[in-house]
Formats: C-alpha cells, structure tokens, sequence
C-alpha cells in the first residue's frame, strides 16, 4: 500500500513540475513582451520628443522673423524650414517642404481652417502674427513588439509660435537715446533721427546721448552698441547719462553690425548683419531678403564674419527732451523703440549715427511684460511657443 501511494506522490510531482515550467515558460514570455513594448513605447516617445523640440524651434525661428512686412514672410519660411531640417532623427535626415509652415492672424485661424500659406499671407503680412509648423509624420520602426504594435508606427509634431503681448522690458538695447520734444509724437515711421550728435549738438552742456546703463567705461560703450547691453531696460526706468563724446568707442561697437572690425572684436561674438549695404531704407532692406535681390542694388554681402538678419534693426530708449533740463544726470525712459541703422558711423571726433524709427509691428529678440511696470510696447513683440 505505501509503495503504491509513493508511485502516485511522485508523478504528481512530476505533473507539477510540468505545469510550473510551463507557467514559467510563459511567464518568460509575457515577461519578454512587456519589456519589448517598454522599450519600443520609450523609443517612440523619445522620437516623439525630438520631433516636437525641433517644431518648436522652427516655429520659433520663423515667429523671430514676423516684421509686418512680406519680406518677413518669406524669412520666416526660409528660417523655420532651414531650423527643422538641420536635424536628424534615429540615424536619419527629415525635412518639411515650405507648404508645412502657414501663418495666421488668429491663433484660432489654425483650428478653423483660416490660417495661410506663404504666399497668402504677403499680402496681409502686417496683420500677422503667428506661425505655424508641421512636421509631416515619419515612420518609427518598431523593434521588439512588432506583432503587437505592427512592423512601425507613425510620429509626426506641430508648434506655433507668434508674437507676445506688447513687452514693456528689452534685453540687449542700445545705450544711447532718441530724444522726443513732443511726447513721442515726432518719433513717426520712416523719419531718420541722430541718436549720437557731434559736439556743440547736446541737449545739455556735455552730454552726448550716451546712457550709462552697463558701466562707464568707453569698452562697455563698445560693447553695448555691438550687441547690447546685458542688463535689462524697461519703459519708465532711470537711467544715469554719461558725458563726453566718446566716438571711438561708438564707432568701433556700432560698425561691427556692417562688417567693419577694425577695433579688434570678433566677429563669431558680434557678426555682421547679412546685408551691409549702407544708404538704404528699412523697405530696401526687407526687399533686399526677398528672392533674387541678393545680386541687386539694395543688397551687399559683408566681407568679414557669418551674416545675420536683423543685425542693423536695434532697440533703443526714447526719452522727453525735458529730461534733460539743467544738464540732469538721471533720465527716464519715455518708450522703446525699434530703429535701423541706414549707415555705419564715419571717422572722426563726431561720428553722427542716425537711424530709421520703423514703427511697424516688429519682433524683437528678448523681454517681456512686468505687470508693476509702464505701459507696453505695441509695436513690439517678443517670440513666444503658444502650442
């Protein structure tokens, strides 16, 4: 009787160990699958993730470029499409077409099927203000799970970027001034203003529309005029002036902007903009980014350094003559405003700079609204991701 009931014991436990092989088998598996999955849910998220930040950037890249103008059309295509298609995704190029980047006048445009191609939007380009990107979907390979989530999947993005709400702080303003005698009603599009007058041209005995926002010195005059100052600038606050002419050093900082580096400055740090041709007006300059005209009269390629766009379009404070009264030493900013360099500043103890008030709608490069400060800018706009 005991040796029956062994016989019994042990091919239960045999049947035991089968089944629990078998489960451990199985287990194994499932166990493979979910890992597989993991990884290829993480690959696609991380693919996903890479899409989504180069949309952005494109989308940013071509909100920079909106000016009101058709040119920005044009250079806001041309930048969103050269940003997005400089990267590269799992080992391979993607590129969008210029028909994946379409603008709006309304953010909502976008949802309700209204917003614009490029060559739509020329036409109404001042009321502008958002640009959208689509990056067309890319198929992901799938490694391990394929006959769960099928051989590949497809991950595609979208960002719009546009203009800010008006901004009543800048980064990287000029340390000079326009000065308004009529509450800012002379300061009109198109009119040339001096920002920097020759002496025996001051609004009050030795001062010479230089501000002293980064520092004293003449190398911070340099060096501000360059690329701006490092501090930030807003509408209402004082700031100290600075006396004496100090025309090396303005000439030497703003003529970098046009290829000239005479002083020493490099120009990896401070390029040139991407069309130096002096003499022309704003409207010359934006036509100048439009296909074709890189060979014609309004366009000039600097000889020294990388071109930017933009780097002749400058910020600078706008501040009430009466400021001045009594040679003051402190001065409050009445408005900021965005001007363009017609020409580089000329030799001598003078060195006269004067600008062009553009007045149109104009993405600048940083800053924002500060709700305890003065009121915004609304010719001005910072580039902002909405989505």
């Amino acid at each position: 009787m005991s040796v029956k009931l062994r016989r019994v014991t042990q091919a239960g436990r045999r049947r035991e160990r089968g089944s629990v092989l078998a489960l451990s088998t199985f287990g194994m598996l499932a166990f493979l699958l979910a890992t597989g999955m993991c990884v290829d849910l993480g690959h696609f998220y991380l693919v996903k993730n890479e899409l989504q930040n180069a949309a952005d950037s494109a989308a940013l890249a071509g909100a920079s470029s909106l000016n009101s103008d058709d040119g920005g059309i044009t250079k806001a295509t041309d930048v969103a499409v050269s940003a997005l298609n400089s990267y590269e995704f799992s080992k391979q190029a993607t590129a969008i077409q210029r028909a994946d980047v379409r603008f709006a006048v309304n953010l909502s445009d976008f949802d309700n099927g209204s917003d614009l191609s490029e060559s739509s939007a020329k036409p109404v380009a001042s009321k502008i203000r958002f640009v959208k990107v689509t990056v067309p979907n890319k198929a992901v390979k799938v490694f391990f799970a394929s006959f769960v989530l099928g051989g590949s999947h497809d991950v595609g993005a979208t960002a719009v970027a546009g203009m800010s709400v008006a901004p009543n702080y800048f980064e990287h303003i000029l340390p000079v001034t326009v000065i308004t005698s009529n509450d800012g009603q002379d300061i009109l599009p198109g009119n040339l203003y001096t920002i920097r007058r020759a002496p025996a041209n001051f609004v009050s005995p030795g001062d010479y529309q230089i501000l002293n926002i980064d520092g004293s010195g003449g190398s911070d005059d340099r060096v501000g005029l360059a690329n701006g100052v490092h501090s930030q600038v807003g509408v209402g606050d004082t700031v100290p002036t600075k006396p004496g002419v100090t025309a090396g050093a303005v000439r030497q900082g703003i003529n970098t902007r046009f290829g000239d580096y005479s002083s020493g400055l490099d120009p990896a740090i401070y390029p040139p903009d991407a069309n130096v041709r002096e003499g022309i007006t704003y409207q010359q300059y934006l036509d100048s980014q439009q296909p074709g005209q890189q060979g014609g009269s309004i366009f000039q390629a600097p000889t020294r350094g990388t071109g930017v766009s933009g780097r002749r379009v400058v910020l600078i404070p706008i501040i009430k003559e009466s400021e001045f009264d009594g040679g003051r030493t402190n001065v409050q900013i009445f408005r900021i405003g965005a001007f363009f360099l017609r020409s580089s500043v000329g030799g001598g103890n003078g060195g006269d700079l004067q600008v062009e008030y553009i007045g149109l709608r104009t993405v600048v490069g940083a800053g924002g609204y500060d709700p305890n400060g003065g009121p915004g800018m609304q010719e001005l706009a910072i580039p902002v991701l909405y989505k």
